[in-house]
């Protein structure tokens, strides 16, 4: 009964490694590498404090950000959900420049979470570019 044991033991154990390398295995990729979305922000996320403002402690304030995303639904829909700042304005080409079939979209940096929501956003293909907007 002992050999039984030992062989029923061995063979589950491969079993286990098995299943544990095929669930590894099947998982999906990192969806971008975060130094290539941290490339597409163009401004100093360290410069802004936890809450996502700047400047002296008697005068802080947001930074505004703009970029451009393909025009539809859909695209305005992922953008919404995962930065709630981002209001959107298909009429502007914004100083970004945005292209015929593209929608200029604002967001601001005074929200939680505010730089995962910035790596987010660069993480889609789709967005090249995030950069200041300059209020004149």
């Amino acid at each position: 009964m002992s050999l039984f044991l030992r062989l029923r033991s061995s063979v589950a154990l491969s079993l286990g490694a098995a299943v544990l390398a095929l669930a590894f295995a099947c998982q999906p990729a990192p969806s971008a590498d975060h130094s290539s979305a941290i490339n597409k922000i163009a401004f100093d996320l360290s410069s802004l404090d936890e809450n996502g403002l700047f400047g002296p402690a008697d005068g802080k304030r947001s930074l505004d950000y703009e970029f451009c995303i393909p025009a539809g639904g859909a695209y305005t829909q992922a953008v919404g959900a995962i930065d709630p700042s981002a209001q959107f304005f298909p009429q502007s080409r914004g100083r970004i420049g945005c292209g015929e079939g593209e929608v200029l979209t604002i967001g601001n940096t005074y929200q939680t979470n505010y730089q995962d929501i910035l790596i987010e956003l660069a993480n889609l293909d789709y967005i090249d570019r995030i950069q200041l907007v300059d209020w004149e």
